[in-house]
């Protein structure tokens, strides 16, 4: 799915030539003219990137991180401050945006921020990604082969494991085999990593 940029300003001006800064760079763009509007329109939950300004009517860019708050992994929020709201600014880096920018922005810089941004939420979906498939393979291995990865992960010999679960080392060696074509590894790295991710997801 194509990532979208939210941007949020209460400026008609400034709100369109942000959009067209970013637009004809390519990038997917919804406008808004308030937090509010946005917050109806797209929630809470919204997946990619906000850029709003930090000093609006009705809701201000520090209300809407509260709102987001929890949520700005998924969908970082770029503030936008006049000089004299720096201060905001700041204290909207403490309560979890992603940067900010000061008016009047550069084409350059904001599509800096906002690549950054992107980049970062497209990194932390491939690893709840990865994470989800190393536990959906975990799951498939039979209560056995599960005892035997758990040894194995822990650094046991087959010899450790057959004596722990009453087995011979041969029938531990073809559990190992067996589990290492389920979870798809290579190497006992392979298997720690995929064991350590899973523990995150779980």
């Amino acid at each position: 799915m194509t990532p979208v940029v939210h941007v949020i300003d209460d400026d008609d001006g400034v709100r369109d030539s942000l959009a067209m800064s970013l637009g004809v760079r390519g990038v997917a763009v919804r406008t808004f003219a308030s937090a509010l509007s946005f917050l109806e329109q797209v929630g809470d939950g919204a997946q990619a990137c906000v850029v709003t300004d930090v000093n609006m009517p009705e809701m201000t860019g520090l209300e809407l991180l509260e709102r987001m708050a929890g949520r700005l992994d998924a969908c970082p929020v770029i503030v936008l401050t006049g000089q004299a709201d720096v201060p905001m600014a700041v204290e909207a880096l403490k309560r979890g945006a992603s940067d900010f920018l000061e008016k009047p922005v550069s084409s350059d810089a904001l599509f800096a921020a906002v690549t950054a941004a992107l980049g970062r939420v497209s990194k932390r979906a491939e690893e709840t990604a990865r994470r989800a498939e190393g536990r959906r393979r975990l799951e498939a291995l039979t209560p056995r082969e599960r005892n035997v990865f758990d040894g194995v992960v822990a650094g046991q010999s087959n010899k450790e494991i057959a004596r722990a679960l009453g087995i011979s080392p041969r029938t531990v060696e073809a559990y190992r085999a067996s589990l290492m074509v389920k979870m798809q590894a290579d190497s006992l790295s392979d298997l720690v990593r995929m064991s350590l991710a899973a523990d995150e997801a779980g």
